[in-house]
């Protein structure tokens, strides 16, 4: 992969962006649902099949016979149980929804991952990512094109820092998917928030006020009148961005809008799988228990929805 073109392609989009008066741009961060699907077990499950598997590797079991998906969710069992005590808790449950939600981000880290681990050790440095991505740049201390390389460097070392976990300037595989997704992670939210506030922020003074709240979504132009979505979002930022009312969002505000606390669509499932399928009440999964309604969890050739009940009155 060139990476000169890549950063020159990401400088022209933001250029063409910005160039569109009444496109509004979008900052808040929202979890994308768990299935495209209705949620209503009266009508089979192949909600829970996208929740529990990912959309693209639920479709893989719909072609495989009952024996083979029991035996392939049997594996996943052993994957999901962290601690390795026999059991699958909740919590387990939920981390491995999000992780299966996340598969598409993982492909994308995949795609990126030999580009920059130069000497194949199976670990990304920053000097290797930093060489990669900025090492013609750093040639040439005054770029044509306008562009201050040397400070989106120090943006994307403070970023690499923070997803290094183990402060080792070595990012393994999950470090570096932080680090190119940090809106995905916990640990990564402030620094989200931060280069979220230093983008809109113009005047420097540490908070984001109503013309830079509006001005980063909209491109004015004096020949051409407001539409309507601005206005809304002043109305917006006066009676729900700004909460404590002194005219300005600060870090915290900042957060609770572009990085809403939504409704935990993973901790539901996960509490709706375990209260489906714990047989003994014991709030907690045995194998036996997640195999014997695996076709809650997986498809196979069999789980249409008639045979899914056969099956559900048996156990």
């Amino acid at each position: 992969m060139e990476i000169r073109p890549l950063l020159m392609c990401f400088a022209l989009c933001v250029v063409y962006a910005t160039s569109k008066p009444t496109e509004k741009k979008e900052r808040i961060h929202h979890d994308a649902p768990l299935s495209s699907r209705e949620h209503d077990d009266a009508q089979g499950f192949d909600y829970d099949h996208d929740a529990f598997l990912g959309q693209k590797e639920a479709k893989s079991f719909d072609d495989l016979s009952p024996e083979e998906s029991k035996r392939r969710l049997g594996v996943i069992v052993e994957k999901i149980d962290g601690d390795s005590d026999g059991f699958v808790t909740e919590v387990e449950l939920r981390a491995w929804i999000k992780k299966a939600q996340k598969k598409y981000i993982y492909e994308n880290v995949d795609r990126q991952w030999k580009d920059f681990d130069v000497n194949n050790d199976g670990m990304i440095s920053w000097e290797e990512y930093r060489n990669v991505t900025y090492g013609t740049y750093l040639d040439d201390p005054e770029p044509d094109d306008g562009y201050n390389y040397q400070h989106m460097m120090a943006r994307d070392e403070r970023r690499f820092k923070m997803a290094d976990q183990n402060r080792d300037q070595i990012a393994n595989k999950e470090e570096f998917t932080a680090f190119l997704h940090p809106e995905e992670y916990d640990h990564m939210k402030d620094i989200v928030v931060l280069e979220t506030m230093e983008d809109i922020d113009k005047n420097g003074d540490g908070f984001i006020d109503l013309n830079e709240y509006i001005g980063d979504m909209y491109n004015h132009e004096d020949e051409m009148e407001e539409p309507d979505w601005v206005a809304t979002e002043r109305e917006q930022f006066s009676e729900f961005r700004d909460k404590n009312k002194d005219g300005k969002m600060d870090r915290e505000e900042t957060m609770d809008w572009i990085l809403p606390s939504d409704y935990d669509h993973a901790e539901a499932e996960a509490k709706h799988l375990v209260y489906e399928s714990d047989s003994n009440k014991d709030g907690k999964l045995s194998k036996e228990e997640i195999l014997n309604k695996y076709d809650l969890f997986v498809g196979s050739q069999a789980t249409d929805f008639g045979e899914a009940l056969v099956r559900h009155d048996e156990f």
